[in-house]
């Protein structure tokens, strides 16, 4: 540990890291990047990458994210940018579950899509892609859909999960699982120009009043469809609720739904 606190000393810019000396470190000192990583934010030194982190989230603050593991359910249209945006952030080790293969109408919203994707399973687009934005973070891919049997599976030692499934039962599920593994999960929905976000502790029932009593399993997304915007707005917004929850943060964002309205330009925050 003291060579490689030296090879730091000798290699960093301040108490910057830059890629090429993590890089180094790694061949040198037989290592992954992710244990480099946590070598590095341990002995107090900052990835290069995160420096435009520093005035949000501080040296400490960035080394929890690295030793979280979250979850995502479902990989397509706020999947894909959550995956992206946790891996961006620095969460360590992610868990995507997602049965499903691109198709081409997924093509106007779903960030990991593309031509040359199409028919390839979503969950190993974005370890693909998480291997070339941030290849020190850790990313499970699991090419199944999330029910009663793979619960334990996807959520086995997660510090929170984030909800972007298009099954309303699915959805009841996964929150009744993460009451039960004590797990808190960040929904979203979207819809045409609206979405909504909701953070729900394990002893809350948010999902469960807002979706309880609806007999269908698709939601009004089937009718209203989908833009590119509104996904890549609710997956930020939910992003962000892990990100809080991950650090520990207190605040708002229990025991709410946030609605919002981008035909209007409107959020309004519902007391469940």
């Amino acid at each position: 540990m003291l060579e490689i606190q030296e090879f730091f000393q000798r290699t960093a810019t301040g108490d910057l890291l830059p890629w090429k000396a993590q890089k180094d470190c790694a061949a040198r000192f037989g290592l992954t990047l992710g244990q480099v990583e946590e070598a590095a934010l341990k002995a107090g030194y900052l990835p290069a990458r995160y420096q435009r982190n520093r005035k949000t989230l501080s040296t400490a603050q960035q080394l929890r994210l690295f030793k979280s593991r979250a979850a995502v359910i479902g990989c397509g249209g706020l999947g894909g940018y959550v995956v992206e945006e946790l891996a961006r952030l620095g969460v360590g080790e992610l868990v995507v579950a997602d049965p499903d293969v691109f198709e081409e109408h997924n093509l106007n919203r779903q960030l990991f899509s593309s031509m040359e994707n199409l028919g390839l399973p979503k969950v190993r687009a974005a370890r693909e892609r998480v291997e070339r934005i941030n290849p020190a973070v850790t990313l499970t891919a699991l090419e199944k859909a999330f029910d009663a049997s793979s619960a334990a599976e996807i959520l086995k030692g997660c510090q929170v999960a984030v909800d972007a499934l298009d099954s309303i039962q699915a959805r009841l599920q996964l929150a009744r699982s993460c009451s039960e593994y004590r797990i808190p999960l960040v929904h979203g929905a979207i819809s045409g120009w609206y979405g909504q976000v909701a953070l729900q502790h394990p002893e809350d029932d948010i999902l469960q009043r807002i979706y309880g009593s609806t007999p269908e399993d698709k939601g009004i997304e089937t009718e209203m469809g989908n833009p590119s915007f509104t996904p890549a707005l609710v997956a930020s917004i939910q992003v962000a609720l892990a990100c809080r929850t991950l650090l520990g943060l207190e605040g708002g964002g229990g025991k709410a739904l946030f609605y919002i309205n981008l035909l209007d330009m409107q959020w309004e925050e519902l007391k469940i």
